[in-house]
């Protein structure tokens, strides 16, 4: 049941914050979030991995990349194995901040997924000053 899935984080119309939502379908993602907001790529993502057969653990956040709390309490509920048994990948597109991306990696680990990001995003990321 849990061998294809990814734990998305975006932008969405409609839909509660800090909660986790499963998406078998189509269907099941636009009765569940409408619309794709403006300048929003988290919508188009979760489409692209229901269309390659993928199960979709969708997190809404207010602002994609920027929404910190939003990102942290999802990577929270992503931390109990004990519901979410397997995970191949978490996306978090539009996200180039790295404090969010560093959260993610302890469940990368756990889960020995993988981190799907943008190029452009990818470029912040690697280019941003870190404080220390």
């Amino acid at each position: 049941m849990w061998q294809r899935t990814i734990a998305l984080f975006g932008e969405a119309e409609q839909g509660e914050y800090k909660t986790a939502y499963f998406c078998r379908s189509l269907e099941d993602l636009a009765e569940q979030f409408g619309q794709p907001p403006e300048d929003s790529i988290g919508i188009h993502y979760a489409v692209q991995a229901l269309l390659f057969d993928y199960q979709l653990i969708f997190f809404r956040v207010a602002e994609e990349g920027y929404a910190y709390e939003d990102y942290l309490q999802g990577m929270q509920l992503l931390g109990n194995q004990a519901l979410i048994p397997q995970l191949s990948a978490i996306a978090l597109p539009g996200v180039g901040e790295p404090a969010i991306i560093d959260a993610s990696e302890p469940l990368c680990e756990l889960y020995n997924s993988i981190i799907i990001t943008t190029e452009s995003d990818l470029y912040d990321y690697l280019t941003a000053k870190r404080v220390q």
